[in-house]
């Protein structure tokens, strides 16, 4: 669900949820990365499993949302879970996760397919 392959992100980079709890997208952050095993820039990369910190649209009220597995990386896994990249749209929760970025380190991209 990728338009293009792109570089990677870690914590701290910016996520929308469309469409989100209550309807209207909801913005977030990843606010944890579960593995510790692949580095960039000295910020370990986000991967399917990670987490984000998502503010609910309707009612301002946060909750977390684990970052799903279809429309990561199908060319990088790191410890069994596919990298995420800037631009990737990946099916979490109630609707599709866009990542938005900023990149972990503009100087590492994943050219393959989502």
């Amino acid at each position: 669900m990728s338009e293009v392959p792109g570089p990677v992100v870690s914590i701290g980079c910016s996520v929308l949820l469309s469409p989100g709890a209550a309807g209207p997208p909801d913005s977030g952050v990843i606010t944890a990365v579960l593995q510790s095993v692949a580095t960039a820039g000295g910020m370990p990369l986000a991967t399917a499993g990670s987490l984000c910190t998502m503010v609910n649209s309707g009612t301002g009220v946060p909750y977390t949302l684990p970052i799903g597995t279809p429309g990561a990386s199908t060319g990088v896994q790191v410890a069994g879970q596919a990298l995420v990249r800037l631009g990737d749209r990946i099916p979490s929760g109630p609707g599709v996760l866009l990542v938005l970025g900023p990149p972990a380190a503009p100087y590492v991209i994943d050219g393959t397919a989502p």
